[in-house]
């Protein structure tokens, strides 16, 4: 057979392979826009597609390495998505490691990479933020503990977390994966919802106290302030503060919207674009908190990722991942 159409002919294959792969993939949600800035960060054609589910509850995605990374919190497992390979399962247990757990999410929620390239994990059962001590191509279900106590009580259920450049973790601890997932559980010790920081050399620090559910948390790009997403309905707000050494200052209502009636994980671009969940889907506002637009979907959003080019948002909705090719 000549070269030429032998080649031909495995370029022919690669294309339906790929157009059969893409075509496998539902389409759910509806952008709206809100702002002529909008189509700066999604592109006009944009679609959200479904690419897992049949999950109990989704969390925590990260790319890392060219694969999706994501929490199922009830069934305590991280999944691995893959283009090519699909949903495998990457770390059981994820988030408990005991003989018999009480909570209803047991599991990982919020996942990070540390400055060295570790997996750092929000552990609802085991209360705790740990480091996985595998490397990151054969993870294992073995962990170090970065935190989990502050001042001799143990943490509620840390939530998500987010790590800056010097390695300091900055996380959130709302009452979700006690058994009763509220304030009032016998088994929570601290009598507050707590944001805290851990510092390199291994000291917590409490930075808020008096947020009702602090949930989603995420630095600005320049490391000077900080989101944090209260998911309370009665208080649904987006809360931001300057960062002071050891200390956040200055609190304000960031942003608030009827979509979001219990606003949860954020991300923000280097760009100071700010993509965050809720109950309603996804909200898109620029470094000022003015809404640049939304994705609307019916089931709720816990949390979303970026590519590491940026060019692609996922997202976690209830039992499922989309992906959002935003240009």
């Amino acid at each position: 057979m000549c070269p030429n159409v032998l080649a031909m002919k495995k370029l022919i294959v690669l294309l339906l392979t790929t157009l059969s792969a893409h075509a496998q993939y539902k389409v759910i949600g509806q952008l709206e826009k809100h702002h002529p800035d909008f189509e700066k960060v999604v592109a006009k054609n944009a679609k959200a597609e479904v690419i897992s589910e049949g999950h109990q509850w989704t969390e925590g995605p990260l790319e890392v390495d060219g694969q999706l990374l994501f929490s199922d919190v009830p069934r305590n497992i991280v999944y691995r998505w893959t283009e090519n390979k699909g949903t495998e399962e990457y770390l059981k247990p994820s988030g408990f490691t005991g003989k018999k757990s009480k909570s209803k999410e047991p599991g990982s929620n919020g996942l990070q990479l540390d400055t060295k390239g570790n997996l750092i994990l929000c552990q609802h059962g085991d209360r705790r933020i740990a480091k996985m001590k595998s490397l990151l191509n054969s993870p294992r279900a073995s962990f170090t503990t970065l935190a989990s106590h502050y001042e001799g009580r143990r943490f509620s259920s840390p939530n998500d977390a987010d790590i800056n450049s010097l390695g300091e973790v900055f996380f959130t601890d709302p009452p979700y994966g006690l058994p009763t997932q509220n304030d009032n559980d016998p088994s929570k010790e601290i009598p507050y919802n707590g944001v805290y920081k851990i510092k390199t050399n291994g000291e917590v620090i409490l930075l808020v106290d008096s947020l009702t559910r602090p949930n989603g948390i995420a630095l600005t790009p320049d490391e000077k302030k900080i989101i944090i997403a209260n998911s309370d309905p009665q208080k649904p707000y987006w809360y931001m503060y300057d960062i002071d050494g050891d200390q956040l200052k200055n609190g304000k209502i960031f942003f608030q919207d009827e979509l979001s009636r219990a606003p949860d994980g954020l991300k923000i671009g280097k760009d100071g674009t700010i993509y965050s969940s809720g109950a309603g889907g996804i909200v898109f506002l620029n470094a000022e908190g003015v809404l640049l637009g939304k994705l609307k979907l019916e089931d709720p959003v816990s949390n979303c990722a970026l590519s590491l080019d940026e060019k692609t948002l996922y997202i976690t909705n209830n039992t499922r991942i989309l992906r959002l090719n935003l240009r």
